[in-house]
């Protein structure tokens, strides 16, 4: 069993039992949150603004996809935990979107080139998936397994990412806005609590492995230009950066980053995982601690202030 390692390098047992899966109806203050919240780093506060620009519409997306497969799942934990995961990933969407509307918009950094594309998406989906389902019943059930193990891959990342933020605690000397690091930190233990739910709900409707690596190639690509694209398409129209930076320096600036801490390596972060996803027995309960995530929710101010209790 693969055991996840603390920021020191020590070792977590891990642990998978947790009660269960409910929304946190967390709000954040954004008017003392400066433009670069990670000070002086403007691009690792873009490259993780990127996720910013992204989440709120796929979000949205992770949860037609489950929606979909719902009426097929019979296990009642399982069907317990997929209302636990729409909810948190409805609090998720919103709480990123005040991040796009009250700091990015604030700066005159317009990212809606992209957030309508994928508006439009999911709301072209429905009507495409019900004309698949009705003209062809087995290429709906392929599209919508497909879609579960790209949304399985990228739950993946999205607890790794989240452990990582959780015991990162470079960020707090750095200085980082208190407030975005408990919305980074507060996403981040709900990823690693509800991080197996997606996985199940492929293996329940029938997903095979070939479906799952293929899936992960699209979803690596995808998050190769999510980042990437989107903290250059960031840095572009900061208006406190001025002319945007060679790519020599940016180089430069990007290994600086992950020196610091301020960011985990992406490269690194990305293809390193592969081994452990792909592994053909792999299951989400085998990384990142489920204990800690709880952990963290137990001190989280956003998550006190909205009266839950993770226990």
């Amino acid at each position: 069993m693969t055991r996840p390692l603390t920021s020191d390098g020590a070792a977590f047992d891990i642990d998978e039992r947790h009660p269960p899966i409910k929304a946190r109806r967390v709000s954040f203050d954004w008017t003392k949150t400066p433009l670069h919240w990670i000070p002086g780093d403007p691009l690792a506060t873009h490259i993780i603004n990127s996720f910013h620009i992204v989440l709120p519409e796929g979000e949205k997306w992770f949860i037609q996809c489950v929606k979909d497969a719902r009426p097929y799942i019979k296990d009642a934990k399982l069907l317990e935990e997929i209302r636990g995961f729409i909810g948190q990933e409805m609090v998720h969407a919103r709480s990123h979107q005040g991040v796009l509307d009250q700091i990015l918009a604030a700066n005159g950094i317009d990212v809606s080139k992209i957030t309508e594309a994928g508006a439009k998406g999911n709301a072209e989906r429905p009507a495409m998936m019900a004309a698949l389902k009705e003209k062809n019943p087995r290429a709906w059930r392929r599209r919508l397994r497909f879609e579960l193990a790209a949304v399985a891959s990228i739950e993946h990342y999205t607890a790794v990412l989240g452990q990582w933020i959780m015991d990162n605690e470079r960020l707090d000397a750095a200085g980082v806005d208190p407030t975005m690091l408990d919305l980074l930190r507060w996403h981040g233990a709900e990823e690693v609590e509800h991080r197996s739910v997606v996985f199940d709900v492929y293996k329940a409707v029938g997903g095979r492995y070939p479906t799952r690596v293929f899936a992960w190639v699209v979803s690596l690509a995808f998050l190769y230009y999510a980042l990437i694209g989107g903290s250059l398409y960031l840095l572009k129209q900061d208006p406190q950066v001025g002319r945007r930076p060679g790519l020599p320096r940016l180089v430069l600036a990007y290994r600086r980053s992950v020196r610091k801490g301020h960011i985990p390596g992406i490269f690194k972060l990305l293809l390193g995982e592969a081994p452990v996803y792909l592994r053909p027995s792999h299951h989400p309960s085998q990384v990142c601690s489920t204990p800690r995530a709880l952990e963290y929710l137990l001190h989280s101010p956003a998550a006190q202030a909205a009266g839950y209790d993770p226990y």
